[in-house]
C-alpha cells in the first residue's frame, strides 16, 4: 500500500510542476486572463455578522496567507508575467490579496464576489464574469481575484488557496490553458 502511495505522489508532483512551468509560459507572453484564488484566509466560513464593508467581519488573510500574497507577487516580478490590470472580488481577503501581491489597489469588481444562492443571480454573475473575459484584448495579463466557488464554476478546476488558473473564452464560457501553484 505504501508503495502504491509513493508510486501514485511521483506521478502527480511531476504533473504539478510540469502544469506550473506552462502556466508561467503563457503569463509570461502576456494577453492572457488569470483567474486567481485569494490567498491563505484565518478560517473556513465568514462570521453570521459579515458586512463586505467591514473587513473585521470576514475572513481575512492569515500570517501566512500574506505571505503567499507576497510571495505570488514576487513570482509575477521574477518570471517577467506582465500585469495590465488587477480586478478582485469586494471581499477583503481578496483586496488584501491583490494589494499585497501587485502592489497596487485593484478595482473592486462586484462579479467576482462569492456567488450568489439564486439561480438566476448566480448566472449573472457568471455571465458578468465570462463578459469581462471575452472583452479583455491587452498585451499584458489580467488578474481576476476571486473564490473557489466562481472558479469552480467557471472552470471546473478547484484551485487551492492563491492558486492561477489561466483561461480563454470558449463559446459560451472559458477553457483552462493553465495553472500556476504557488
Amino acid at each position: 500500500m505504501i508503495r502504491f502511495v509513493l508510486a501514485l505522489l511521483l506521478l502527480i508532483v511531476p504533473a504539478a510542476a510540469h502544469a506550473t512551468d506552462a502556466g508561467w509560459a503563457l503569463l509570461r507572453d502576456g494577453g492572457h486572463v488569470v483567474l486567481l484564488r485569494h490567498a491563505i484566509v484565518t478560517g473556513t466560513t465568514d462570521p453570521a455578522n459579515f458586512d463586505i464593508s467591514k473587513c473585521a467581519t470576514q475572513l481575512n488573510l492569515s500570517a501566512r496567507g500574506k505571505q503567499q500574497a507576497s510571495k505570488i507577487g514576487a513570482l509575477f516580478a521574477a518570471r517577467a508575467a506582465p500585469i495590465e490590470r488587477v480586478l478582485s472580488s469586494r471581499y477583503c481577503r481578496c483586496l488584501d490579496t491583490a494589494r499585497i501581491a501587485f502592489e497596487s489597489e485593484p478595482e473592486p469588481f462586484a462579479p467576482l464576489d462569492l456567488l450568489k444562492t439564486d439561480p438566476s443571480e448566480k448566472a449573472a454573475q457568471l455571465t458578468a464574469i465570462v463578459s469581462e473575459i471575452r472583452g479583455y484584448s491587452g498585451s499584458d495579463n489580467l488578474v481576476m481575484v476571486t473564490h473557489l466557488e466562481n472558479i469552480m464554476a467557471l472552470t471546473g478546476v478547484s484551485p487551492r488557496e492563491g492558486e492561477a488558473v489561466v483561461v480563454e473564452p470558449q463559446g459560451d464560457g472559458v477553457r483552462v490553458l493553465g495553472r500556476v501553484t504557488f
